[in-house]
């Protein structure tokens, strides 16, 4: 079988890459606009906002807009002049926004990057003239910077964590409203040349009248945005910039515990700690950018949000760390998730790592990170280049026995070194793409360490990817192909065979062998074709794979190895208003999953329906059906289970994103075989009371019936399950929250930041069974043993003694629990000059549990004040210095 789809996908592969190399036609230059910047004589203009400098009189005048929407191709119904001037150091650009009515300008202040809600204006820059990739810059009425990355040609797809040290300011008068800005070069990147040709587009926003307008127009029906670009003409002299920046910081912080326990040794209530660092960049020739950090301080502002997870797969957060947020579309590719940049200073698993004996236990909150330097950037020919090293220093927990008043250390995490490496590079008239990414990941274990049973002392993953547009865009052949290997100790490849993403044990697979082994490797591809753009049809099909030893969760992230994913699209669309709807798409899909042994997993056909009305407010309907299939993860090593026939149904609606109040809702209803069930309810709240206020709250109750929820695989089965019983029940969970958002903004460059959220959770299990037998969704009773349940905790017990402790061998197999949670913090942020910020953090996190599984109601978010609270305080502030 997996000769048999590597040959089909290849059949498939290299006729698209021949076809790739024939240049598609492409936008003639005679068919773009132009417009002109000045080279500065005399003064730079002041940046205020009033536009009274001389050196804008001889710029040129862009003011050829034309609308987006709510009237695709109609003239704007507002006037709007943009000007272009620049000196050796700076873009400086102009914008006269006309109003009819100025007291109507909608202009809420709001942080950086958070204008949807303002009037405003942006340009973006094609500096490379790759017709891919753009910078853009933006200011609303209200002064707030706005600023972003597009990292391939969509318009929608922008990368928010480009925060580059530049000015804007604005003022408003009997006309409407000015802006001025100022982008120095040094935050840019581009070719070297005497003479510099960038791609340009701008847009004036309105949300009062959702009024969008664009100097070009990328229409509704193409999924583009560079490619589409005017150009900006007249820059010369200039060089790209060897930037070189230092930022130095100074943290503090104090944890304060509410209940440390008696006699603990390492917690008194209160810590502090102090720290000092520095992060660096440097321009590495006029592309690239190295950025370095000596002793970082990765803490993130706002915790994670609250889960409860009762499935065998670890729970995936996103990253808030900043070092390793800017620039990562350069460290990803299209295909798996290789690099997972969380894995990089987290704290030591407990699941991984061995437990000091004792009464108090002083677990580490993370892997110390020594040192981290990535290399970005993107060369003269379309190459892209992306880079990162770290080291994390080893790590010890360290326990306390209260009686022998003995304290004891176990190291739980090594020193580690992790590597990304990815090259892309562009290439044809429709900017085609080709990449390859590399990660590796080493651990400084001996023979003999206890950790080298229970980690990988190597993990070595990467692969190809490519993206082949044709006209334009409008079609592609899509795809990637990969590899992993791990290798270390026998015991250690044991446990990663028996992880969830592997269950090489399971007893009825004959295409998996689970046996010793010191090392393990895997393969994945895929290969999709597309078109994207079009009047009304689009569509997508696409067959990916991974082999059963593919394993990155070193380096990166992946849930499941041992499938072959099989998808298939067809969407219709209207784009042009009519009568009733502003524009509406329909889709129908089907997906199925195969194991390598020709099993199939999982099956669905799904239809969703998007519609946006004449008065922009937004309904969403979906649906779908999962078939009966042979579940190879249901029983967590255990035989394949019958997963029976599902429903879920989805309402969702909302109002336009740009009122100062917004809304929106979501209910979902699902049944299946056995009893199964799932209810939501959603809604989410968002005010402006005043122009420096916000407001939001987002209730969310979910209750949901799983019939088949596995508790345990226990010994003394029947032959037909290979002699264990595995063991299920009905678990009825409920989970209520609530996370509520208050913001104040002083200025765009001040603000304090409130959060809070409270959480109530539970799970009560009931209807115990084992399964009847392999491939079979019928449960039986538990044969010889019996279920005893004591205060919510549910315990199998037999008649034997096989211990030999007199009593009869018993084992618990769940426990029923209500969880109380409520998160807050407090965070004052200010940028108190460019390039320079302060934080000055509170949080609070309380918390209880119990054993027993009361209803969820919304009398049980009350409840979430009452849990036992430590507190975290923090100030950190940051000074950067432009050294050249």
């Amino acid at each position: 079988m997996t000769r048999t789809l590597s040959a089909a996908a290849l059949a498939l592969i290299l006729p698209a890459t021949t076809l790739a190399q024939t240049p598609a036609p492409a936008v003639a230059p005679a068919a773009r606009k132009e417009i002109r910047a000045v080279r500065i004589e005399g003064r730079a203009p002041a940046v205020d906002g009033r536009l009274d400098d001389e050196a804008w009189r001889a710029a040129p005048v862009l003011a050829d807009f034309v609308q987006k929407q709510p009237v695709e191709g109609a003239e704007p119904t507002e006037r709007t002049e943009v000007r272009f001037v620049y000196d050796d150091a700076a873009l400086y650009v102009a914008a006269r926004m006309f109003k009819k009515d100025p007291a109507s300008i909608q202009a809420p202040v709001s942080r950086r990057d958070n204008g949807n809600q303002a009037e405003h204006i942006w340009i973006s820059l094609d500096t490379y003239l790759d017709r891919r990739t753009a910078y853009s810059f933006g200011v609303t009425a209200a002064g707030t910077r706005l600023d972003w990355y597009h990292a391939t040609d969509r318009e929608d797809d922008v990368d928010l964590s480009f925060d580059p040290v530049w000015q804007a300011e604005v003022q408003r008068d009997s006309l409407g409203w000015t802006a001025e800005m100022r982008i120095p070069f040094s935050q840019l990147r581009f070719n070297a040349g005497d003479v510099q040709t960038w791609g340009l587009n701008v847009d004036r926003w309105n949300p009062a009248t959702q009024e969008d307008v664009f100097w070009i127009a990328v229409p509704t029906q193409e999924r583009a945005w560079a490619s589409r670009f005017g150009t900006l003409t007249g820059i010369a002299g200039i060089r790209p910039s060897r930037r070189a920046e230092l930022l130095p910081y100074v943290a503090s912080s104090g944890s304060f515990t509410a209940s440390p326990g008696t006699g603990n040794p390492f917690d008194d209530g209160s810590s502090f700690d102090a720290r000092v660092g520095a992060d660096f960049k440097m321009g590495v020739g006029p592309n690239l950018t190295l950025e370095g950090t000596v002793n970082p301080d990765f803490g993130q502002v706002e915790a994670d949000p609250a889960q409860v997870n009762l499935s065998a797969y670890e729970a995936y957060f996103d990253e808030r760390r900043p070092f390793f947020i800017e620039g990562r579309q350069l460290l990803a590719g299209s295909g798996p998730e290789y690099f997972y940049s969380r894995r990089i200073g987290s704290i030591p698993d407990r699941a991984f790592a061995l437990t000091p004996d004792g009464d108090f236990v002083d677990w580490p909150r993370n892997s110390t990170i020594m040192g981290a330097a990535k290399l970005t950037g993107r060369l003269n020919s379309g190459t892209s280049v992306g880079a990162l090293a770290a080291v994390t220093d080893e790590a010890s927990a360290r326990g306390f026995d209260a009686a022998a008043r003995e304290f004891g250390t176990v190291l739980v995490a090594p020193r580690t070194a992790y590597a990304v490496g990815r090259v892309q590079q562009e290439f044809g008239a429709s900017q085609s793409t080709a990449g390859v990414l590399m990660t590796a990941v080493r651990r400084d274990m001996d023979a003999v360490s206890p950790l080298a049973e229970l980690l990988h002392r190597d993990a070595l993953a990467g692969g190809g990817d490519w993206n082949l547009r044709f006209k334009g865009g409008e079609y592609s052949v899509s795809g990637h192909a990969g590899f992993s290997h791990v290798a270390g100790d026998s015991l250690a490849l044991r446990r990663t065979q028996r992880s969830s993403a592997h269950y090489f044990q399971r007893p009825d697979a004959d295409h998996v062998e689970y046996r010793t082994r010191t090392s393990l490797s895997g393969y994945t591809g895929r290969l999709a074709v597309a078109r994207n753009s079009g009047r009304h049809w689009l569509w997508t099909a696409s067959l990916s794979g991974r082999s059963p030893g593919f394993e990155i969760n070193d380096a990166g992230f992946a849930g499941r190895a041992d499938e072959a994913f099989g998808y298939l699209n067809l969407r219709y669309r209207e784009t042009q208003p009519g009568s009733v709807f502003r524009n509406y798409d329909i889709g129908l899909s089907s997906e199925n999953t195969w194991n390598f042994g020709g099993t199939r997993t999982f099956s669905a056909v799904r239809t969703d329906m998007r519609f946006t009305w004449k008065n922009f407010w937004r309904t969403t309907v979906i649906g779908w059906i999962d078939l009966p299939s042979q579940s190879d993860a249901l029983t967590r090593g255990g035989p394949l289970a019958r997963t029976g026939q599902g429903w879920r149904f989805t309402l969702a609606g909302g109002s336009p994103t740009s009122r100062r109040a917004r809304m929106s809702a979501q209910t979902s209803e699902g049944g299946g075989e056995d009893g199964a069930a799932y209810l939501l309810f959603y809604t989410s709240f968002s005010v402006r009371p005043g122009p420096r206020w916000q407001a939001s709250i987002e209730p969310l109750w979910r209750r949901m019936t799983d019939p088949r929820q596995f508790v345990g695989s226990l010994p003394g089965g029947p032959e037909a399950t290979y002699s264990r019983r595995y063991t299920f029940a009905s678990v009825d969970q409920s989970i209520f929250s609530a996370a509520t958002r208050v913001n104040y903004l002083f200025t765009p460059d001040l603000s304090l930041e409130m959060y809070m959220e409270p959480f109530a959770a539970n799970a009560r299990y009931e209807s115990f069974g084992q399964l009847r037998a392999p491939r079979s969704g019928e449960l039986d009773g538990l044969g010889e043993g019996r279920l005893v349940t004591r205060g919510g905790e549910h315990f199998f017990v037999t008649d034997r003694d096989e211990d030999g402790d007199g009593q009869p061998d018993q084992a618990r197999i769940a426990q029923d629990f209500n969880v109380r949670s409520f998160r807050s913090n407090a965070v004052l942020r200010w940028e108190w000059r460019p390039g320079s910020t302060m934080f000055l953090v509170w949080q609070r996190d309380r918390y209880s549990r119990e054993i027993f599984g009361r209803d969820v109601g919304i009398g049980a978010l009350t409840e979430t004040f009452g849990g036992r609270g430590d507190n975290f305080l923090a100030l950190q502030m940051t000074y950067g210095i432009p050294v050249r």
